[in-house]
């Protein structure tokens, strides 16, 4: 696996537990900033110089971000590369963004392993919320420990083996819950703000395979259901192949199903959204000097059958893209619940010394001009599901995507209209 010079990543936290996104041509840094080789105060400056240039908000969160230069590259000395590691995140801190972080070379290695698709672990995308502060679930991977075990998104961590997660930053957690395959890991969780949880977990390798897709010749004439459960490397590949293998089969209409897909790749979302839509905008993406990238479709779709995508609230970033882009320009209905919330795009940076960090960049915006960070997106049809519903899913996964599913049975009733209309839109013709 390559790092490269500027990975385009808005996963929340696929960047840390599950497959992420590290791309672009040529390892070089832009002009100005040094590739630094030995120095632990270098280091320190290399990180300060990316986020001057780079980041997002250029007030940097009303910090005198030259005053922190000074206190932490200019009148500090550093003995060992750790005492540079403290001071780097502490520098960062001042962000008040979770989502710009450093990453030691342990951290960094960890990332790329990741990006491969494989790891040990036990199943589950984690975020620092940006107001509380605390360690939240965005979503389990499906079948791994956790989600067998019946964690949720929007659960919140708050220990971990008996340590407390108060003031812990997400590698920190990450570093924690890994661990020797076949070991167990205790998670004490607090959901709803009140029931407070424990689970005992077990790392397993975990093998994601990003399309899971299936011919249903008993629903609606045949139809075509689709589950991407994040934007890896390979989803784009996956996912058009999946969908030409279903028009071959005579699929009707399509579900697709975002549910607790945390994100990853912001090309991905772009690519696979092509392969829906012929013509329209995609996503905006602008950073700090207001300067925008537009992404558009280009008459690259494999398909303009009936479509209807599920959303929860653990589809987040490149999840949100996607549903966002096929909404505002009136491709799919979206059926569920208001997606996390995550509208922000980090490049990922190797640093010296094999070190790496993730800076934000961007916001990013629908077609329509939504900003849905922390807002997130409304369905165009809202599902929601009780908790003895949720449970009774997590119990039975093979409920899941059935007329048993309240969300999936919507997206059947409103994809049949779809293909009725569309069957007589065809006659008129």
């Amino acid at each position: 696996m390559k790092i490269e010079k500027h990975g385009l990543v808005i996963g929340a936290t696929a960047v840390v537990l599950t497959a992420v996104a590290v791309t672009g041509a040529g390892l070089h840094l832009p002009k100005g900033v040094a590739f630094f080789k030995n120095s632990p105060k270098e280091l320190v400056d290399e990180v300060w110089q990316i986020v001057d240039k780079q980041y997002v908000d250029g007030t940097f969160n009303q910090k005198d971000w030259r005053a922190l230069r000074r206190k932490y590259v200019v009148e500090k000395n550093y003995k060992t590369k750790e005492e540079a590691y403290k001071s780097i995140r502490l520098m960062l801190k001042n962000l008040n963004d979770p989502y710009t972080r450093f990453m030691d070379p342990k951290e960094f290695r960890d990332l790329q392993v990741d990006t491969s698709g494989q790891l040990i672990g036990v199943g589950i995308q984690l975020s620092q919320n940006e107001k509380t502060k605390k360690l939240e679930v965005i979503a389990p991977i499906e079948d791994t420990s956790a989600s067998k075990a019946g964690i949720l998104s929007k659960d919140i961590i708050t220990k971990i083996d008996g340590k407390s997660t108060t003031g812990m930053d997400v590698n920190q957690a990450v570093q924690l819950i890994r661990g020797k395959e076949g070991t167990s890991v205790k998670l004490t969780i607090q959901r709803d703000n009140r029931q407070v949880l424990e689970f005992n977990l077990l790392r397993q390798q975990i093998e994601i395979h990003p399309v899971e897709a299936k011919y249903r010749p008993k629903e609606l004439g045949g139809i075509g259901y689709i589950r991407l459960k994040q934007f890896s490397a390979n989803a784009s590949t996956e996912m058009g192949a999946a969908i030409q293998k279903l028009e071959s089969q005579g699929a009707t209409g399509y579900v697709l199903d975002l549910r607790s897909n945390p994100g990853g790749l912001l090309y991905g979302a772009i690519n696979i959204a092509r392969m829906w839509l012929d013509d329209g905008k995609i996503v905006s993406t602008v950073n700090r000097q207001g300067t925008g990238d537009i992404s558009k479709a280009n008459n690259t779709a494999l398909t303009k059958k009936p479509l209807v995508i599920l959303v929860d609230g653990g589809s987040a970033s490149a999840s949100e893209i996607l549903s966002g882009a096929l909404q505002d320009n009136k491709r799919a209905q979206l059926v569920g619940v208001t997606t996390f919330g995550k509208g922000l795009v980090q490049s990922v940076r190797p640093l010296s010394e094999g070190a790496g960090m993730a800076v934000t960049i961007a916001k990013y915006f629908t077609p329509s001009g939504k900003d849905i960070n922390r807002a997130g997106i409304k369905p165009d049809v809202e599902v929601k599901l009780s908790k003895p519903q949720i449970q009774s899913l997590i119990k039975d996964r093979t409920k899941v995507a059935t007329p048993a599913d309240p969300q999936y049975a919507k997206a059947l009733q409103i994809l049949q209209v779809a293909i009725a209309n569309s069957g007589n839109a065809a006659q008129k013709k």
